[in-house]
């Protein structure tokens, strides 16, 4: 394990050159302390835990120190925002501080978020503060957890900088790490500026640096378009099947990687509603949970119009028409393990589809619904998940249909009912971060008590784990806890 003055850089990005990014410096946030890290993130840089506990540490992540070999960058691109076409975007407050090589052979981008002001703000302070901070670590972490694509989170670094939005506050900082920070914004933001020599350069650095094996096919960014929409196909399934709504799909917030990226006012289902709304600010629902599938595909093909210099329309067009049929496989793969089930047949669709309109129909919570399915065998667990469903007829009639379904499985099934507990429990989570729960630890944060929000953080890293203890962060939320208002405002 190496000590934070041993990481190795390699700084890809920043020799594009200044046509890609601007060097600034970070501004140092006043009394800095480390909220919470994630040591499981600190291994990816092959940093030793007990770096966490040195005072460079956070004087590191509060843009104190700096090491003589990064060279922070604030990178430039546009995007959609809400469907309409924003010219200039860019980190507003955050820095690609370098690249680190680990030991793997694996580039990391160190990405500060909170830094401060770029030529990128737009009149904005460039802080983040300290809300915002704790929500992107948690979710960033517990994601990854859950086995969904996603940037990480090394740490949160608290100060006493006061910071205005809806109230004062405290700026913060996030230290986010990804494989990438390069945006479908930045392919659109060499596209509609014409610069289709640097859009070519773009092109070649993501190809080289990220999709190598595209570098051996007949047409190059053809096959890193599919290879994105691809990702993402498998990206939203695991959203849907998850209950996680992500509340800002701008494409500028959609990673050429095909993982999570930029969160905000995300939020996962208590009580399933396929017609969820997490930002508040979000008054026509265009990123609603079930507006995130034709969305995503939206989102693809502003990305495939930025790459019609270098590859033909039609063949773009076809590539697109990819997305729907394989995040419908990938979905209905992952929900039939949901159910426990260890085949497909070709009336799972419409079982899986009576089930969640039950569920919209009676308030039921996503999370634990599956989890409680699994707990002993379908007739029991389902006469005990009878109580949640309004329209008992309606469930009635569903659950034969499942057990007629599972027991079609007999030959398949494999082992005990305490085998199916532990298939099914290994693919159904105990613990999902809950916008209470988060809340709760925010508040405690923001007066200077970090132990909760590291005691979540720590129960959400295992959320399929049982954890004894700690039952009551798989609990139903209370009333208030369903109705917290969100927006983008960080």
């Amino acid at each position: 394990m190496k000590s934070l003055t041993d990481l190795t850089f390699d700084n890809r990005f920043a020799r594009l050159g200044d046509a890609f990014s601007t060097h600034v410096l970070p501004e140092p946030i006043a009394e800095p302390r480390l909220v919470v890290v994630s040591t499981a993130a600190m291994t990816l840089l092959d940093l030793d835990p007990s770096e966490a506990e040195s005072e460079v540490f956070a004087q590191l992540f509060a843009g104190h120190k700096l090491w003589n070999e990064a060279e922070p960058r604030a990178m430039v691109y546009s995007g959609h925002q809400f469907g309409s076409y924003n010219p200039r975007l860019g980190d507003g407050r955050g820095l690609l501080l370098g690249e680190v090589l680990n030991d793997a052979g694996e580039h990391w981008d160190l990405h500060l978020k909170g830094a401060g002001q770029t030529p990128y703000s737009r009149m904005g302070d460039g802080r983040a503060v300290l809300r915002s901070s704790i929500r992107e670590f948690l979710a960033s972490e517990h994601l990854q957890a859950l086995g969904i694509p996603t940037s990480r989170a090394l740490c949160v670094t608290a100060s006493s900088t006061p910071v205005w939005r809806e109230r004062k506050e405290s700026a913060a900082m996030l230290l986010r790490l990804a494989q990438s920070h390069v945006r479908f914004g930045h392919f659109e933001y060499f596209y509609y500026t014409q610069q289709h020599e640097q859009l070519k350069q773009l092109g070649e650095h993501v190809l080289r640096c990220h999709f190598p094996a595209c570098l051996e096919q007949d047409a190059p960014y053809l096959a890193l378009f599919r290879e994105v929409v691809e990702r993402n196909a498998e990206l939203i399934a695991r959203w849907q099947a998850y209950g996680f709504c992500h509340g800002v799909m701008n494409s500028d917030n959609m990673s050429i990687l095909g993982i999570t990226f930029d969160y905000g006012p995300y939020a996962f289902l208590d009580d399933f509603d396929a017609n969820f709304i997490c930002n508040h600010s979000d008054d026509s629902g265009r990123y609603s949970f079930s507006n995130q599938v034709p969305i995503a595909q939206w989102n693809l093909a502003a990305l495939g119009q930025a790459l019609t210099p270098f590859v033909e329309v039609d063949a773009l067009r076809e590539t697109l028409g990819l997305f729907l049929p394989l995040y419908q496989a990938h979905y209905l793969d992952l929900m039939r393990r949901r159910l426990g089930l260890l085949t497909a047949d070709e009336a799972d669709e419409a079982l899986i589809q009576r089930l969640l309109q039950l569920m919209q129909g009676s308030a039921v919570d996503y999370t634990n619904f599956f989890r409680e399915l699994g707990d002993s065998s379908p007739q029991q667990a389902l006469a005990r998940l009878r109580d949640d469903f309004r329209d008992l007829a309606g469930f009635d009639a569903w659950a034969a249909d499942y057990r007629a379904r599972v027991a079609s499985e007999a030959e398949a099934e494999t082992g005990s009912q305490e085998a199916r507990r532990t298939r099914m429990h290994a693919v159904n989570p105990k613990y999902i971060l809950r916008n209470y729960l988060a809340q709760q630890v925010i508040e405690a944060a923001e007066q200077g008590d970090y132990a909760p929000v590291r005691e979540l953080h720590a129960v959400l890293s295992q959320p399929f784990d049982e954890q004894p203890g700690y039952e009551r962060y798989a609990e139903r939320p209370p009333q208030w806890g369903k109705h917290l208002e969100i927006s983008c405002s960080s």
